[in-house]
């Protein structure tokens, strides 16, 4: 469904809306701290002070918070694709290779959130939502991301200890994370970590000798790429948008 961000303050429909909505639907705040500002006496509808909760309105009042017109943001698209190897995450390749964008059938502009190498497979989030992209990507809300590794050789457990400790590579100094080695079969193994540098996981243990055959993220901010084959894609779920909003303090 196409959407553009409107001229003026106002949406030309004959639709009916609550109040706290409006304002959360805006990206000023949560519709409970809405409340809270139309309580307050915060909030004017057509120039006029409004305090009763509940109150509906339509999309063409005239809406202000604290004396500033309430604008209604640019529907924003949240995309979740299973990425595949030999594919770049940027919107264009200068040598022309495959990117991510071009499995992607939609015709507005969205970006990749971070980065994963040519070869590393899995979880992909793409959007136009600067702000939560942002957010998502800096340490600070410490993202988790989940991991499956293939390595040339066993992983040797004093390298995990010191790995799952925090390493430093060539004056960068990475954090805390988790591994979970396959004892079976201790070439493969599993690690959670929460920042996301650039080749983080390549660079951590090539550190120590290894080549990193395969990796694949199985999980980026709770997000996992159950029921897509790689190459596929699908939009979030009103739930996942939410969850994500959530999990950097957007609501």
């Amino acid at each position: 469904m196409k959407s553009k961000i409107k001229e003026d303050f106002s949406v030309y429909s004959k639709a009916k809306i609550r109040l706290n909505r409006l304002i959360a639907e805006a990206g000023i705040t949560s519709r409970r701290k809405a409340d809270e500002l139309i309580q307050s006496g915060a909030v004017k509808v057509n120039g006029r002070v409004v305090t009763k909760l509940g109150t509906v309105v339509s999309w063409d009042d005239f809406v202000t918070v604290n004396g500033k017109p309430v604008k209604l943001l640019q529907k924003c698209d949240y995309v979740l694709l299973n990425k595949p190897k030999d594919t770049i995450c940027s919107l264009k390749d200068e040598k022309g290779r495959k990117t991510v964008i071009d499995l992607i059938s939609i015709k507005k502009r969205i970006y990749p959130v971070g980065r994963l190498d040519r070869n590393t497979t899995g979880v992909l989030l793409l959007t136009n939502d600067g702000e939560l992209a942002h957010r998502l990507m800096h340490p600070r809300y410490r993202i988790l991301r989940i991991y499956n590794v293939e390595l040339n050789k066993p992983l040797l457990p004093e390298h995990a200890q010191s790995i799952s400790k925090g390493v430093e590579v060539d004056g960068e100094k990475f954090q805390k994370c988790e591994i979970l080695i396959d004892y079976k079969n201790p070439h493969k193994l599993s690690i959670a970590l929460a920042e996301g540098k650039n080749r983080e996981v390549r660079n951590m243990f090539e550190h120590f000798g290894y080549e990193v055959k395969k990796l694949h993220r199985k999980m980026f901010a709770n997000l996992t790429t159950r029921g897509l084959r790689r190459g596929e894609w699908r939009y979030l779920t009103k739930s996942e948008i939410h969850m994500l909003k959530k999990l950097v303090g957007l609501i």
